[in-house]
């Protein structure tokens, strides 16, 4: 198919993280173990929830989420990434490509909302205990997450649909690991400029007001742990936040290092790495996070254990 003397792009090349032979069969053990990593502990995560009835709780409930789009969020990259290190030249069709990216955002605008959400549960549990069932009520908790995974396809439209508005006709080789958002539209051999801003300008403002409702939440928390008279009580209300608090540093500092900061400032090496962290690292390390620096996770694992012991 030909237009204006180009052929039609009807697939992309992924250039991957290196062409080296030897660091490709290093990457493929590595990430191939973060990988099963990731699926073994974030299933653990949800099974564990499930089969504890002390974990009943909002809290868990968007825990039990957060497991479930840190899975999706990594599959939608990783097992192309890995399949690329045994590869000589990975390739990905042009829809395949459009829809790797929209299912990237999708888990990805999901887990900021579902840690908006979780430091809003934080907030009312520990500045108004007295009303903790009110304010996060199975119907609140269904609207949260309602709104969380509505928010994911809402912005993962507004990329597919500005790719979709794009011509592809020159050169297809994407220099990343997956089909993101900005190497795709500077292959376009067409620009229209609010097609290609709304995107950014979208998921910025998502980032900035989940951003925002995190920080006011950990203010008020922090103003009321301040004011409690007993050690002990400072110490618990903390102890309850201190996961959360690690995940949304992980996740939003390098999520804000590749979408907010300039890309002139860094080269596409750099925002490969940082890449690699916040899609396939960080969904392996939040069920460590939550199991290890939590008590009541612990404790409900423990008891599990015990139980299934005493069965057999």
């Amino acid at each position: 198919m030909e237009t204006e003397n180009h052929t039609m792009v009807t697939e992309f090349i992924i250039l991957g993280l290196t062409e080296d032979p030897t660091l490709c069969s290093i990457f493929f053990v590595v990430f191939l173990g973060i990988y099963v990593a990731t699926l073994l502990g974030n299933v653990s995560i949800i099974m564990l929830i499930h089969r504890s009835p002390q974990l009943y709780t909002p809290m868990y409930l968007f825990l039990s989420h957060l497991a479930f789009v840190d899975i999706g969020y990594s599959t939608s990259v990783t097992p192309i990434m890995i399949v690329g290190f045994l590869r000589e030249k990975t390739t990905i069709p042009v829809a395949g490509c459009i829809a790797q990216l929209g299912s990237d955002v999708i888990f990805g605008t999901a887990e900021c909302f579902l840690l908006a959400a979780m430091a809003y549960d934080r907030y009312v549990a520990i500045c108004s205990p007295l009303l903790y069932s009110t304010h996060m009520s199975s119907r609140v908790c269904i609207i949260l997450l309602a709104a969380s995974y509505l928010g994911g396809c809402v912005n993962a439209s507004s990329f597919t649909g500005c790719l979709l508005s794009l011509t592809f006709c020159g050169p297809n080789k994407i220099n990343h690991f997956f089909c993101d958002f900005s190497p795709l539209v500077k292959l376009s051999c067409t620009h229209i400029y609010v097609a290609e801003t709304s995107p950014a300008v979208l998921a910025g403002s998502i980032i900035v007001i989940t951003l925002f409702i995190i920080a006011i939440s950990y203010l008020y928390i922090l103003h009321s742990v301040l004011n409690m008279r007993s050690p002990e009580g400072r110490h618990k209300a903390f102890s309850t936040c201190t996961s959360h608090l690690s995940a949304v540093t992980l996740f939003y500092g390098t999520v804000t290092f590749v979408y907010v900061i300039p890309k002139s400032d860094y080269s596409s090496d750099h925002i490969k790495v940082v890449s690699v962290f916040y899609t396939v690292v960080i969904p392996m390390l939040n069920p460590l996070i939550y199991s290890l620096r939590n008590k009541e996770v612990k404790e409900a694992t423990r008891k599990l254990m015990a139980r299934r012991h005493w069965l057999f």
